[in-house]
């Protein structure tokens, strides 16, 4: 699926604290603060208290294909969690882990250093001195409820920090927190080159 001409697609780097919707509630910030582009939704949502790429779209067809997880489009994540997991933890997000609402699908799962150039968290992020933290990117093709976060829980680790490095073939290269980029025509569509 390609994007057509008089398709708009926005990549937002969302910080912490802001909703994945326009309007602000409570506490939570919302994307009016950060775009001012009108008739553009989101594809796909991304919790207040998580970090990272979200795309927007005024293209109804390509928001469904984004978000729907029966398109099976990958969406990478970098977790920092608190401990550090051994092959067994990560062979069981591989694996798929049971959650309340059902087992997740394979996921891909590896230890990775810490992403470079990373901006700074606020408010930061809160550290046990006596526990090792440990990053882990972290791929799924679904998108439940705080789905990442209950995985790592289910294996044993807590997710102190979770941010969306990746949708299909979008990244966060080059994009600072709260800044926007639209697509330029010249990356391919995240949907063009989508894994099996």
């Amino acid at each position: 699926m390609k994007i057509s001409h008089a398709s708009r697609l926005i990549l937002f780097n969302k910080p912490y604290g802001v909703l994945s919707q326009f309007t602000a509630e409570g506490r939570w910030r919302g994307l009016k603060d950060f775009i001012d582009i009108p008739a553009v939704y989101v594809a796909g949502r991304l919790d207040a208290d998580s970090e990272g790429l979200l795309l927007l779209t005024n293209d109804g067809k390509l928001q469904a294909r984004i978000s729907d997880p029966r398109f099976k489009l990958e969406k990478t994540y970098w977790v920092q969690v608190e401990g550090v997991p051994g092959e067994a933890a990560l062979q069981a997000l591989r694996d798929g882990v049971q959650l309340n609402d059902g087992p997740t699908r394979p996921a891909r799962a590896r230890l990775m250093a810490p992403p470079p150039a990373l901006w700074e968290r606020e408010p930061p992020v809160r550290f046990r001195q006596s526990i090792p933290t440990t990053w882990i990117e972290l791929a799924i093709k679904e998108g439940r409820n705080r789905q990442v976060r209950r995985m790592t829980a289910a294996v044993g680790f807590p997710t102190l920090r979770l941010i969306r490095a990746a949708i299909g073939l979008y990244t966060l290269d080059g994009l600072a927190p709260g800044s926007s980029l639209e697509h330029g025509g010249t990356q391919p569509s995240p949907l063009d080159h989508q894994t099996a």
